[in-house]
C-alpha cells in the first residue's frame, strides 16, 4: 500500500531539490519490511509508530500468522475429523481476523517489531493440541518440552507469558516437526493472544474470545479476569496475557460473556435491546418478532410467542375435539335425505302399480262377465290374450328407465318332484318366490347420480316385495314355473362331499372329528347340532379350510372334484361366533366395507348399492344403519342388532358357500326367525349355507332344509332331511314326546340326560354306529371291538400316550406341539392356491384406497382421543423445556435425552392402537381374502399424519423454551425419523404381544435403551450395544445438529464433547437413515408377524 502511495506521487515532485532525502526514506521503510518479514529484529522502534508503515507490516504479519493458523485448523481437522465438517469455514470463523487487526497491531508496537520471533511455530501448536486429544492426559496440561522442563523453567513458561529466540536465530512458523529454542527476552503476552503454561510462544486467540491483559487483584492473588496465580518467588513476575484456550469448562473466563459479544478478541460490546447475545458470540442476533429481549441478555424471551401457540395449538384442538363427529354426520344426513327421497318415490311408483293392475283384473272381470253373457260359446282365450298384455305393459311401464338386458341363470334351482315330495312343498316354493330377486339387470352408464342410484335400488326391492304379495294367489304350477325363471341371476353353485372326515389333535392324539361322510348342497340350509365338544365348531372350520393344528384324514370334494377349499376363497363366507364387527362405524359403514373389497370388481356402484340395501332391509337394520355399532366403552346397537351386523357382512359379498358358528347365540326368537328368512332367501339364489346352532326353537328348527346331528367325540348321528329325522328316530323306537321340541330331546339323549326306554335296548352310545350301519359304511377296527371304548372322547388316543408320562416327557410333548401349531399356522397362512372362484376382486391398490377411507373415518370418530394425544404431548413438551435448559457445554444433550423418552413412550402408547385393538378384525378379513398388504399400508398411512403433526406440537413447546442454536427445522427432522422410528417399533410390539404386555414394553424400552445409549463406551461390545440403540442416534442427530452451530472459540469444546459422546459431527445424515431403517424394519417384522401370527 506504501509503495502504491509512493508510485503516485508527482514525479517530478521527486526530482525536486531534498528528493535524495525521500528515496533514503523508502528504502529504509523497504528493508525494515525485509528484515521484519525474516524475523530479523528492530532496533529503531520510532518506524513501527508510523502510521504509514505499520499497515503494511501488520499486512505482512497477519499473511504468516494465517499461514501458521491455517495448519493449526489442518491438524485440528486431521486429529479431530469427528467435529471438524468443514475445515475452510471453521477457520474462516475461528481466525480470519481481515476485517479487524488492531490487535495484531498493537502487538507489533509492544513487541517492537518481534512478534514474528514470539509466534508458535506448527510443531508448538500440534504439541498443544494433543493435549486435547490424548485420552491419558488431562485437558490443557502440557507435558515437559525443550523450552520449559524440570531444568529448564524459564519466566516465559508461565501463565500469561512468551519468549523470543535469539537474534540469530531463523524462525520456520509452518515448520511441524521441532520446537525451536525459545528462552530470550520473556514479556506478558499480547492482547488478543494466549500464552500456555509450560510453552514460551503466542498463539492468536479464537474469534469469539476475549483475551485482554490482566490485572492482578491483590486481595486473591489472582490474574483477572482469568484465573491462574503469580509465581511464587518471583515479585518482579506481573499478570500476562490469557492463558488457554480449552474448553468452556476449563477456560470459561477465556469466552466472551453471556449478554456481550466480542466483534474482536479485544473488544467487549454489552449486547443493546431488541438483540440478544450468546455466549461466545461475535455479534449481536436481533429477536424474532412478538418476543423481548432486554440489554445484556443471552436469551430471546419467547413466552408471549410461546403463549400465543399454545392458544392457538388448544383452539384448533379444541374444535376438533368438538367437531369431529359433524363432518362425518353431516355427510350422512345428506345421503340419508338422498335415500329417503328414493324410498318414497319406490314405493309410491309400486302403490300406481298395484293399483293400476287391480283396475286391469277388475275390468278384465266385467269384460268377461260381459262376454259370457252375450255369447257363451266364445271362447276365453281372449281374456287371457288380453291379460297377458296388460301384464306385459305393465312391465313396460315399470322398466322405462331400466335396462332391457339380463343375465341368463347360471345354476339350477329345486326340481316339481323335489318340491311335491315335501310336505311343506307348497309354503317352501311359496318362501322361494318371495325372496327371488332379479339381478340380472345393470344400471344404464347415464344414470350415476346418487338419487338415480337409490331410485334403481330401492324400485327393485320394491317390486321384490310386490311379487311376494302376489304369490300368495298364483297356483302350484304357476309356482314353478316361476321359480324356474331364467331371468333370475344365480350364483355359481358349490357342492360340498366329505367322506370320512377324521381330525385329530397333533399334540395329544385326540380325535375331534371321526369318519364323518356326507354333502352339503347348494339353496339348502344345513343345521349341525349337538351336544358340546361334538364337534361342531371343528366340522365348520375343517370344511372351510380353517383347520390347524390337526391332522386332517379323510376326502373332501367340490362339485365332485378333488380342489383345495381354499381356490374359492372369495366365494366363501365364514360367520365367526364371536361378533367381529368394527364398533367405531356405522352398521352401514360396515356393510359397505365388506361389499367394496370383495364383491365382484366389474359390478356397477348401482348393484352394490342394490345389494347392500337388500341386505340391510332383509335383515331388519334400517332403523339402526347410521348408528355406530359400539364397543365396550361406547355404548351402540344392541347385541341381537350387531349379530345380524356380523351376518351381514358376509352377505353382502353374495358367498356361493356360507359357513356360520351359531349365529342364533343370544338373540331372541323374533330375531332369530327374521335371520333365517334373510339367509332362506340367499339359499334360494343357489348359496349353500351351513351353520352351528344350539337347541333352536321347532319354529327356527322346520326352517332348516338338512340336519347333521354329532355326537360327543365327532361322531355322526344323523344326516339327511329335517322332514325326516323324526322317521329314523321312530325306526330306532326313539320317539319325541308330546309338546317337547324334537332338536331339544336329541340334544338331551345324547348328552346323557335322557334315558331310552323301550324294547330296542339301544344306549346314546350306539346311536352312531347305528347310523354307520344304516347308511352302510365302513365301520372301523376299534369300533367293531368294543363299543364302548368307541364314545369314550379319549378312545383316539394311543396306548402309549394314555400311559403315564414323567413331568419332562410331557413338557418336551407340549413345546413341540406348540411349535407345530405355529408351524401349521405360518403355512396356513402362508399358503398360495390357484383361484378357481371366478370373481375377480378389486385389486391391492383399489383395497388401499378402501382401507384408507374406513381408517380415515375411524381417526375422525376417535378425534377426541388424538386431541388428548396431543395435549399431553404439549405439556410434556413444555414441561421438559421449563425443566431442562440448553446447556452449551454438552449441546443441549440432557434435554434432548429425556425428551427422547418422552415423545418416545407417548407415540409408542399412541400408536400401539393401530393393531392391537383391531388383530380380530385383520383376522377375519385377511381370511376372507382382503389384502394383508392395503391393510397394513393404510394403517401406517394414516399414522404417517401423527408423525409428521406431533413433532410441531412438542416442539411448540420445548424448542421455544429451550431455545437451542440448532434450528427448529434440524429438530422437527430429527423429530419426525425418531416417531417414524418408534411407531414401527410400536407396531411390532402390538402384533407380537397382548395388549397389556405391548404397553408395559412401550415404557420400558425407551428408558432402557436410553440408558444404555448414553453409559460411557469404555469398551467395544459396550459400543457395539449402544448402536443397536435407536435412542443413541436419535441423541447423536440432535447433539450434532447442535454442534454444528457452535464455531470459533468453541471449537475445542465441540470436540472434546463430541470425542467424550463418541459422536461424530460428519454422521448426522447416517443417524437420520438409521432411524428411518430401524423404523423400516420393525415395520417389515411387523407386517411378517400380521400375517403368520393366528389366533389359536
Amino acid at each position: 500500500m506504501l509503495f502504491q502511495s509512493s508510485m503516485s506521487l508527482n514525479r517530478c515532485k521527486w526530482l525536486a531539490p531534498g528528493s535524495i532525502i525521500r528515496w533514503a526514506i523508502l528504502i529504509s521503510w523497504l528493508v525494515s519490511c525485509c528484515r521484519v518479514v525474516n524475523g530479523q529484529n528492530v532496533d529503531d522502534y520510532n518506524q513501527f509508530d508510523n502510521p504509514a508503515v505499520l499497515p503494511l507490516v501488520t499486512q505482512i504479519i497477519y499473511r504468516k500468522l494465517s499461514n501458521t493458523t491455517v495448519v493449526l485448523n489442518r491438524e485440528l481437522a486431521t486429529r479431530g475429523k469427528f467435529c471438524v465438517k468443514d475445515p475452510d469455514a471453521d477457520w474462516n470463523k475461528a481466525f480470519n481476523f481481515s476485517t479487524n487487526m488492531d490487535f495484531l497491531s498493537s502487538c507489533i508496537r509492544k513487541t517492537r517489531g518481534d512478534v514474528g520471533r514470539r509466534l508458535c511455530t506448527a510443531a508448538e501448536m500440534k504439541f498443544y493440541l494433543n493435549a486435547f486429544f490424548n485420552p491419558s492426559g488431562s485437558p490443557g496440561v502440557l507435558r515437559p518440552n525443550i523450552n520449559c522442563n524440570l531444568t529448564s523453567w524459564v519466566s516465559g513458561c508461565e501463565p500469561g507469558w512468551g519468549c523470543s529466540v535469539s537474534p540469530d536465530e531463523q524462525v520456520d512458523l509452518q515448520n511441524s516437526r521441532n520446537i525451536p529454542e525459545r528462552t530470550q527476552i520473556c514479556e506478558p503476552c499480547c492482547e488478543g493472544f494466549f500464552c500456555p503454561r509450560g510453552l514460551t510462544c503466542m498463539m492468536p486467540c479464537p474469534l469469539g474470545a476475549y483475551c485482554p491483559m490482566a490485572t492482578l487483584n491483590r486481595a486473591t492473588g489472582i490474574c483477572e479476569p482469568y484465573t491462574y496465580q503469580l509465581p511464587p518467588g518471583q515479585p518482579n513476575h506481573t499478570c500476562g496475557g490469557a492463558n488457554i484456550w480449552a474448553d468452556v469448562r476449563t477456560s470459561g473466563e477465556l469466552f466472551c460473556s453471556s449478554g456481550s459479544y466480542c466483534p474482536t478478541t479485544t473488544q467487549k460490546v454489552p449486547c443493546g435491546s431488541g438483540h440478544y447475545c450468546r455466549m461466545g458470540s461475535t455479534s449481536e442476533k436481533p429477536c424474532f418478532k412478538l418476543t423481548s429481549c432486554n440489554p445484556n441478555t443471552a436469551n430471546q424471551n419467547m413466552h408471549a410467542f410461546g403463549i400465543m401457540v399454545i392458544a392457538a395449538l388448544s383452539t384448533i384442538l379444541l374444535i376438533i375435539y368438538n367437531c369431529s363427529d359433524q363432518i362425518l354426520s353431516t355427510r350422512e344426513r345428506r345421503l340419508a335425505k338422498s335415500r329417503e327421497a328414493a324410498v318414497r318415490k319406490a314405493k309410491a311408483r309400486q302403490r300406481w302399480k298395484a293399483a293400476k293392475v287391480a283396475a286391469k283384473k277388475r275390468a278384465t272381470e266385467i269384460h268377461t262377465q260381459i262376454t259370457r253373457t252375450f255369447s257363451r260359446k266364445k271362447s276365453s282365450q281372449h281374456v287371457d290374450t288380453l291379460g297377458m298384455l296388460s301384464y306385459t305393459n305393465s312391465e313396460a311401464d315399470e322398466d322405462l328407465y331400466l335396462p332391457d338386458h339380463s343375465t341368463p341363470s347360471n345354476a339350477s334351482v329345486q326340481s316339481s318332484h323335489e318340491i311335491e315330495d315335501s310336505a311343506e312343498g307348497r309354503e317352501r316354493v311359496s318362501l322361494e318366490i318371495e325372496g327371488r330377486r332379479t339381478k340380472g339387470h345393470n344400471v344404464p352408464k347415464t344414470k350415476k347420480t346418487r338419487s338415480q342410484i337409490f331410485k334403481y335400488a330401492y324400485d327393485r326391492i320394491e317390486k321384490e316385495k310386490a311379487m311376494e304379495q302376489e304369490n300368495n294367489n298364483l297356483t302350484f304350477s304357476g309356482v314353478v314355473s316361476m321359480a324356474t325363471n331364467s331371468d333370475t341371476r344365480k350364483r355359481p353353485p358349490m357342492e360340498l362331499c366329505f367322506r370320512d372326515l377324521t381330525l385329530t389333535l397333533k399334540s395329544s392324539g385326540k380325535h375331534l372329528l371321526r369318519c364323518v361322510t356326507g354333502s352339503i348342497k347348494p339353496g339348502r340350509i344345513t343345521a349341525v347340532m349337538g351336544p358340546s365338544g361334538a364337534g361342531k365348531t371343528t366340522l365348520l372350520c375343517a370344511l372351510a379350510g380353517k383347520a390347524v393344528g390337526c391332522k386332517t384324514s379323510g376326502l373332501i370334494l367340490i362339485n365332485g372334484k378333488h380342489e383345495s377349499i381354499h381356490s374359492y376363497k372369495k366365494i366363501i363366507g365364514f360367520v365367526p361366533q364371536d361378533d367381529v364387527v368394527h364398533g367405531n362405524l356405522t352398521v352401514e359403514e360396515n356393510l359397505w366395507f365388506h361389499a367394496k373389497c370383495r364383491l365382484s370388481a366389474d359390478l356397477s356402484k348401482a348393484d352394490r348399492v342394490l345389494v347392500v340395501e337388500r341386505v340391510i332391509d332383509s335383515l331388519g337394520l334400517q332403523a339402526v344403519r347410521n348408528s355406530l355399532v359400539g364397543t365396550v366403552e361406547k355404548r351402540g346397537i344392541s347385541g341381537g342388532q350387531r349379530k345380524r351386523v356380523n351376518v351381514g357382512l358376509e352377505m353382502v359379498m353374495e358367498p356361493s358357500i356360507l359357513f356360520l358358528d351359531e349365529p342364533t347365540s343370544g338373540l331372541d326368537s323374533a330375531s332369530s326367525q327374521l335371520l333365517l328368512r334373510a339367509l332362506r332367501h340367499e339359499a334360494l339364489e343357489g348359496v349353500n349355507i351351513c351353520m352351528v346352532v344350539h337347541q333352536p326353537s321347532y319354529t327356527l328348527f322346520s326352517m332348516f332344509s338338512d340336519l347333521i346331528l354329532l355326537a360327543k367325540g365327532g361322531l355322526t348321528v344323523y344326516h339327511g332331511s329335517v322332514n325326516k329325522v323324526e322317521e329314523y328316530f321312530s325306526g330306532l323306537e326313539i320317539n319325541v314326546p308330546e309338546r317337547i321340541n324334537p332338536p331339544d330331546y336329541y340334544i338331551d339323549i345324547l348328552e346323557g340326560i335322557v334315558t331310552l326306554g323301550g324294547n330296542s335296548g339301544i344306549t346314546y352310545k350306539e346311536l352312531p354306529l347305528r347310523w354307520m350301519l344304516h347308511k352302510g359304511y365302513q365301520v372301523p377296527a376299534d369300533m367293531r371291538h368294543s363299543v364302548s371304548e368307541f364314545v369314550n372322547p379319549e378312545m383316539g388316543m394311543n396306548h402309549a400316550e394314555s400311559e403315564e408320562q414323567s413331568f419332562a416327557g410331557e413338557l418336551w410333548r407340549d413345546v413341540r406341539s406348540n411349535f407345530g401349531f405355529r408351524h401349521d399356522t405360518i403355512r396356513h397362512n402362508f399358503l398360495k392356491s390357484r383361484d378357481l372362484s371366478g370373481r375377480k376382486t378389486p385389486n391391492m391398490m383399489l383395497q388401499y384406497k378402501y382401507f384408507l377411507g374406513r381408517i380415515t373415518k375411524q381417526r375422525l370418530r376417535e378425534a377426541q382421543l388424538q386431541a388428548t394425544d396431543y395435549l399431553i404431548l404439549l405439556l410434556a413438551g413444555a414441561c421438559l423445556g421449563s425443566l431442562s435448559k440448553a446447556s452449551d457445554e454438552s449441546f443441549g444433550a440432557s434435554g434432548y435425552t429425556y425428551s427422547i423418552i418422552a415423545v418416545s413412550l407417548l407415540c409408542k402408547i399412541s400408536a400401539l392402537r393401530s393393531f392391537s385393538l383391531d388383530k380380530l378384525h385383520y383376522w377375519r378379513e385377511s381370511a376372507s381374502g382382503m389384502s394383508s398388504t392395503a391393510c397394513f399400508l393404510a394403517k401406517d398411512t394414516i399414522d404417517h399424519f401423527n408423525i409428521i403433526i406431533k413433532p410441531v406440537v412438542y416442539l411448540s413447546m420445548f424448542f421455544f423454551f429451550t431455545n437451542p442454536r440448532s434450528t427448529f427445522f434440524d429438530n422437527y427432522i430429527v423429530f419426525v425419523c425418531l416417531i417414524y422410528c418408534v411407531t414401527g417399533i410400536a407396531y411390532a410390539l402390538a402384533i407380537f404381544f397382548q395388549p397389556g404386555s405391548a404397553q408395559l414394553f412401550s415404557v420400558l424400552i425407551p428408558v432402557v435403551l436410553t440408558l444404555v445409549a448414553t453409559q460411557p463406551k469404555n469398551s467395544e461390545a459396550m459400543k457395539i450395544i449402544a448402536d443397536l440403540c435407536y435412542p443413541k442416534w436419535a441423541l447423536e442427530a440432535f447433539v450434532v445438529a447442535n454442534a454444528q452451530r457452535y464455531y470459533g472459540v468453541w471449537m475445542i469444546t465441540r470436540c472434546g464433547s463430541l470425542m467424550k459422546s463418541g459422536y461424530d459431527i460428519n454422521e448426522w445424515t447416517l443417524c437420520i437413515i438409521i432411524l428411518i431403517l430401524i423404523g423400516v424394519v420393525s415395520r417389515g417384522s411387523a407386517f411378517v408377524g400380521m400375517i403368520t401370527l393366528q389366533k389359536k
